[in-house]
C-alpha cells in the first residue's frame, strides 16, 4: 500500500479527494507528517498550507483550521474553509493581509476579541498567498 485516499471537506463542499503518497499538515503541536500506513489519530490543524504528494507532483492548499483525523487507509481533513490554488484571488488575499496588518497596528485601541479576529484574517490571508504563489510547499 503506497497511497491512502486524502478527503479535505469543509461544511460547504467537498474541496478535495484523490489517492495521494503523503501529506504534510500543520497541527498545533508543530508539523505532522502523514505516509500510508498512519497510525490512527485525530489533532487540531492550525491556520496554514497543507502539502499534498500525489502522482509524481506536491501541491499546497489552503486550510483555515479544523481537524485531521488518520485511520489506516484514509485521512480526513475537517476544515473551516479550505482552498486550492486555482481558487484563490491572489490580490483580494493581498487587499485582506493589509487591512488585518492595519489593525494590528492600532492594537490599543482594540479589545482583544478585535485583535484575535485580526490575527486570524492575517494567517488565513498569508495561508491564501502562500498557497496560489507556491510558496505554501512545506
Amino acid at each position: 500500500m503506497n497511497t491512502f485516499l486524502l478527503e479535505i471537506v469543509t461544511p460547504e463542499r467537498l474541496v478535495y479527494s484523490k489517492q495521494v503518497s503523503s501529506l504534510t499538515v500543520r497541527g498545533v503541536d508543530g508539523e505532522l507528517g502523514i505516509l500510508p500506513g498512519h497510525i490512527p489519530l485525530v489533532t487540531p490543524l492550525q491556520v496554514a498550507p497543507l502539502s499534498v504528494k500525489a502522482d509524481g507532483a506536491t501541491i499546497s492548499i489552503a486550510v483555515h483550521g479544523g481537524f485531521v483525523e488518520v485511520h489506516k487507509d484514509k485521512v480526513t481533513v475537517l476544515a473551516e474553509s479550505a482552498e486550492l490554488p486555482k481558487d484563490i484571488d491572489i490580490e483580494r488575499a493581498e487587499a485582506s493581509k493589509e487591512r488585518a496588518q492595519r489593525r494590528l497596528q492600532l492594537r490599543s485601541n482594540q479589545d482583544e476579541i478585535d485583535h484575535r479576529r485580526a490575527e486570524l484574517a492575517l494567517q488565513r490571508a498569508v495561508t491564501r498567498i502562500k498557497v496560489s504563489t507556491g510558496k505554501g510547499q512545506q
